[in-house]
């Protein structure tokens, strides 16, 4: 049995943080292109829109077969939330960063992913097995609940993000 410090596990753990890396760079840029657009929903749409710009040609380069939207279909209902949520969170990214700060905001989700993954392992919702909310898993959320307190004390929201020009040197 492979433990969890083992190089199969360690390798996806390095793509994920590089994944996870990119959030706060996502976050940022669409703050600013709802500035420049005008409206926080439109680098939302802008957004999805880059996204299935980017996908398409890759599905293409892979030769992806087409979906089996009639077994999709048939589903449950909650098969489709990914694209509801996708929304909320990049409108919520790029209205709340520039308030909160990127570390601010990225530490915000991470403490809600930790804590809804918590319950959805914890009542194996969304298709998933039970995997228990033991002592030890109650206490790395707490911890990471405790780490976006401290990271929010260090810094202070304002009330208005700087336009696309540096306020550098504005008194």
């Amino acid at each position: 049995m492979q433990g969890p410090s083992s190089f199969p596990a360690v390798f996806p753990m390095a793509i994920a943080v590089a994944a996870g890396a990119a959030v706060p760079f996502q976050a940022a840029s669409n703050a600013a292109l709802g500035r420049a657009l005008g409206h926080p929903l439109w680098a939302t749409l802008a957004s999805l829109g880059v996204s299935v710009l980017v996908v398409l040609p890759l599905m293409m380069l892979m030769r992806v077969p087409a979906p089996a939207l009639g077994t999709a279909a048939q589903g449950p209902a909650w098969w489709w939330l990914g694209g509801v949520a996708g929304v909320a969170y990049v409108t919520a990214a790029l209205m709340l960063t520039p308030r909160l700060g990127a570390a601010g905001f990225i530490v915000s989700v991470i403490a809600g992913q930790m804590l809804a993954s918590l319950l959805i392992d914890h009542y194996g919702l969304m298709g998933l097995a039970p995997k228990p909310a033991g002592g030890w898993r109650v206490a790395g959320i707490a911890l990471i609940l405790l780490g976006m307190a401290v990271v929010q004390m260090g810094s202070s929201p304002t009330a208005s993000a700087p336009g696309p020009a540096s306020s550098a040197g504005r008194s």
